[in-house]
């Protein structure tokens, strides 16, 4: 079987990389990091204008219609550009939540909005530090109104819409609701992380408006569900930005001389950069196995995104830091530009729990595999 992409997606890729290359280079990323604005208006819109925003979403429902493969290739170029966009809370967590549990009526109305980037979507689970579980949720959803809190939600501050995990009428199980963050009772309280590129806000509501998405009570296995999709999207982005930190510290290294010699030429080096390409290599590998679990709907899915997940985590940390330390001393400072991939690999091993979790969903995942 070939995981590998085709001509058509490969040609994709090529398009999303001479694009990004010239409306995300790093001095974008720069803009939002030094400056106020929480994200690049203009590059988002852009981006919607090439309908990447479409990209799975049905044609009925004003999207593209075509498959996660495409999307996966368009996650590896947006993380290898570290785009300041809220692409991923948007389109692997919003649109998917609605596309898994929305009704007609709420599809209808929202995904063509999402589909154009007209309207944002962010996803608001976590209310804390620690796991979340269905066992531990505070906010409340009880006869369509919504109250508490939930703590770093990505791009909060500039989403119109929210899908928020609260527990159940009654307090038993969990259920998704869909809230506009514009309605009565919503606070919304920008909050500042290690990437600063990409916006997070603490939400807060009080007697909210909001549309129960799903089944009341059967939240959690869909949340379960929804972050098994996600996680392979994510993973895609950090594949990209991997290779893209790699790519950066063996050109810093091939361009740094010292004593006569360019410092890609001594083993501590080499050693470094080989131990990067052998971790991406492994992470694109098992983001094939992912995107094909996603894109066919596999019963492997939660198998193969935990797998891709805890690999692309691992492969991404690893080539950033290995960024900044092949640029020696001057990776450290603000002037360079190692800091973004820095920044972006953390912030996206923890954005739908953490690699720990993510263990833990693997190794439950391959229990039951061998079980059967």
């Amino acid at each position: 079987m070939n995981f590998e992409f085709s001509d058509e997606q490969n040609l994709l890729r090529d398009q999303a990389r001479g694009f990004l290359g010239t409306h995300c280079p790093m001095s974008k990323v720069r803009a939002v990091l030094d400056g106020d604005e929480p994200t690049d208006r203009a590059l988002w819109e852009k981006i919607a204008e090439l309908g990447w925003t479409a990209t799975a979403i049905p044609e009925e429902f004003g999207g593209l219609g075509l498959s996660y493969l495409e999307l996966a290739v368009i996650a590896e170029e947006l993380g290898r550009a570290v785009a300041p966009v809220p692409f991923s809370s948007s389109v692997y967590l919003a649109t998917e939540a609605l596309l898994l549990t929305g009704s007609r009526a709420q599809k209808e109305k929202w995904l063509p909005k999402l589909a154009g980037g007209e309207t944002i979507g962010a996803f608001a689970m976590a209310e804390g530090p620690g796991r979340t579980t269905a066992t531990n949720l505070q906010t409340t959803a009880d006869g369509g109104v919504l109250n508490g809190a939930k703590a770093a939600v990505a791009d909060g501050d500039v989403a119109d819409i929210a899908v928020v995990v609260s527990k159940a009428d009654g307090g038993a199980g969990a259920s998704l609701s869909l809230v506009e963050l514009n309605a009565d009772g919503v606070s919304i309280q920008p909050q500042r992380t290690l990437d600063f590129s990409r916006s997070h806000a603490r939400l807060e509501f009080t007697d909210t408006p909001a549309e129960p998405l799903g089944p009341p009570g059967q939240g959690w296995a869909l949340v379960e569900k929804l972050l098994d999709r996600a996680a392979v999207l994510f993973a895609w982005e950090q594949v990209g930005g991997a290779e893209a930190a790699l790519e950066m510290a063996k050109a810093y290294a091939l361009g740094r001389y010292a004593f006569g010699r360019p410092i890609a030429s001594y083993q501590a080096i080499k050693h470094k950069l080989a131990h990067a390409y052998v971790k991406n290599t492994l992470a694109r590998s098992n983001g094939y196995y992912g995107a094909w679990a996603l894109n066919a709907n596999a019963p492997e899915l939660p198998l193969a995104a935990a797998t891709a997940r805890v690999s692309a985590s691992q492969a991404y940390y690893y080539a950033s830091k290995e960024n900044i330390q092949t640029h020696g001393g001057m990776g450290y400072t603000w002037e360079f530009d190692c800091q973004f991939h820095y920044r972006r690999a953390k912030l996206l091993s923890v954005n739908i729990g953490s690699e720990v979790q993510w263990q833990d969903k693997l190794v439950r995942a391959l229990e039951q595999s061998n079980a059967a």
